[in-house]
């Protein structure tokens, strides 16, 4: 379980296939704070560390996470958003976050407003995938509040400090994101559909 409040940015130093798996090491300052075992929320998918060496990590990604979230796009040099799980009795700073990607979806836009930010993301219609205004969306891991909620497509503001800390400042027009979509949103959506049919 995640809040979606990105704790580090990490960096990707090397990928390496292995059969339809994909291990990505990572070179961050949580690192030291890393156990073999643990869950990290990396885009805002959960994975777990197999090995921890000096200031690096790294994690496996199977073949339906890949097909289904960016980190099969990932290169060296990239940055990751990064956040350990919670730990219970913690505030609940963004909103509950899985680490279960719903799917990717692509930057429409970008607009700069004067010191902040509106990005516009479309997305593929999913079975119970919705976004709600001022509901809560989780986008590359980052806890954010749905703008603008339309079919297939929604915006977010994105502050400075997101921007600067995040991996937001690298995300341009056409770049695919991850998207976890409110898990409340998505019982509720199953829920009416059942009793509609």
């Amino acid at each position: 379980m995640f809040t979606g409040i990105i704790e580090s940015l990490g960096e990707v130093i090397a990928l390496k296939k292995d059969k339809t798996n994909l291990h990505i090491t990572i070179k961050s300052k949580i690192t030291e704070a890393l156990k073999i075992d643990q869950s990290v929320a990396h885009n805002g998918v959960c994975l777990t560390v197999i090995e921890i060496n000096n200031n690096a990590y790294t994690v496996t990604a199977i073949d339906e996470t890949l097909s289904k979230t960016n980190l099969n796009k990932l290169k060296v040099n990239d940055n990751v958003n990064l956040e350990r799980a919670m730990k219970l009795g913690d505030r609940l700073d963004g909103h509950i976050v899985q680490g279960h990607v719903d799917q990717t979806g692509k930057c429409a836009t970008i607009e700069e407003q004067n010191g902040s930010w509106i990005f516009t993301f479309e997305y593929n219609e999913g079975t119970d995938n919705i976004t709600i205004e001022k509901g809560s969306v989780t986008i590359n891991g980052v806890s954010l509040t749905v703008l603008n909620s339309n079919k297939n497509k929604f915006s977010v503001a994105i502050i400075p400090y997101t921007y600067l800390h995040t991996n937001f400042s690298s995300i341009k027009i056409n770049d695919l994101v991850n998207l976890e979509f409110d898990v409340i949103g998505k019982y509720v959506a199953r829920l009416t559909k059942s009793y509609n049919n």
